[in-house]
C-alpha cells in the first residue's frame, strides 16, 4: 500500500435543499498522510458535507478537487478508481456473505485480471484471486478479526461490523479513506483502539473523518473544520480549535460577543 499524494479539496461548497441552505460556502482540505476531523453539533451540515465528498449528493454551487483535478459529477461508485475508500454508518455490509467475502467485494477495484481469463477460469484470474484473498487476510488480521473470516456479518458484534466495513474500505489501497461517524456505538476501550488504528493509517494514506465524538477527533485528528448550521465556523489543529468561541457557542449555547 503506498502512501497518499494528492489532496481531497472542496471549495466554496453550498446545498440547498428546497428553502434550507444545509452548507454555505464550505470549504475544507484533505492533506495527504494527515487525518482531517469534521465536527459540529446536529444538524450542522457533516452528514450533508460527507454526502457531497462521497458524490452521493451534487453541491448547487463550489468545486471538489483530487490531486488539482477537478471532479465533476462525482459518483460513489467511482470513488475507488480515484484511490478513494469510505466507510458509511449503516456499514452496508452484505448478511449471506461472510466477512471474508464483504472485504473482497471493496478489492474489486484492484482485480486486474480480465473477463475472459476470470470467465474461463484461467491462471492469471487464480493468481490474482489468491493475492487479493492474501490482502483481505491481511487486513482482517490488522484489524484484530481474522478469527471471524469464514462468519456472517449479523452474527458478530456490532464494533467487529464496523471494523468488516474498514476493512473493505481499506482493501482497495486507496490515498485517501473517508469515515462517517466511526465511533459510533463503541465503548472507551474501543475507541483508544480506533484512534490508535486511525493514527497508524496516515504513513499509507490520508484520513477524513466526519464524527460527533469530539474527544476522539482531538485526540486523533491533524487538522479540523467546525461546522454549525451549514458554515464553518473554525478550522486548524486541534489547539486552534479547542478554546475557540465560536466552536464553545456552538457546542454549549452560549452567547458569543
Amino acid at each position: 500500500m503506498g502512501s497518499s499524494t494528492r489532496s481531497l479539496e472542496l471549495q466554496d461548497v453550498s446545498v440547498r435543499f428546497g428553502g434550507i441552505a444545509a452548507l454555505s460556502e464550505v470549504s475544507l482540505t484533505a492533506r495527504p498522510g494527515r487525518v482531517l476531523g469534521v465536527i459540529g453539533p446536529n444538524g450542522a451540515g457533516k452528514t450533508t458535507l460527507f454526502n457531497v465528498a462521497c458524490g452521493f449528493v451534487r453541491p448547487d454551487s463550489g468545486t471538489i478537487t483530487w490531486g488539482g483535478a477537478e471532479l465533476r459529477g462525482l459518483r460513489p461508485h467511482q470513488l475507488a478508481g480515484f484511490g478513494i475508500g469510505r466507510t458509511l454508518q449503516g456499514l452496508g455490509l452484505f448478511d449471506r456473505m461472510t466477512v471474508l467475502e464483504n472485504v473482497l467485494v471493496g478489492a474489486d477495484v484492484k482485480a486486474r485480471a480480465g473477463f475472459l481469463s476470470g470467465l474461463f477460469g484461467l491462471p492469471r484470474s487464480w493468481r490474482e484471486e489468491e493475492r487479493l484473498r492474501e490482502r483481505a487476510l491481511a487486513l482482517l488480521d490488522e484489524l484484530g478479526i481474522a478469527a471471524y473470516a469464514d462468519r456472517h456479518p449479523g452474527s458478530l458484534p456490532y464494533p467487529s461490523r464496523k471494523r468488516v466495513a474498514l476493512a473493505r474500505a481499506l482493501v482497495c489501497e486507496p490515498e485517501l479513506v473517508m469515515l462517517d461517524e466511526p465511533a459510533s456505538g463503541l465503548s472507551d476501550d474501543e475507541l483508544d483502539d480506533l484512534a490508535r488504528l486511525l493514527r497508524g493509517l496516515t504513513d499509507r494514506m490520508s484520513v477524513m473523518l466526519v464524527e460527533h465524538h469530539v474527544d476522539l477527533v482531538l485526540s486523533v485528528c491533524d487538522d479540523i473544520t467546525v461546522l454549525d448550521f451549514g458554515k464553518v465556523i473554525a478550522a486548524g489543529t486541534p489547539d486552534d480549535v479547542r478554546d475557540d468561541p465560536a466552536v464553545l457557542a456552538a457546542y454549549l449555547g452560549e452567547a458569543v460577543d
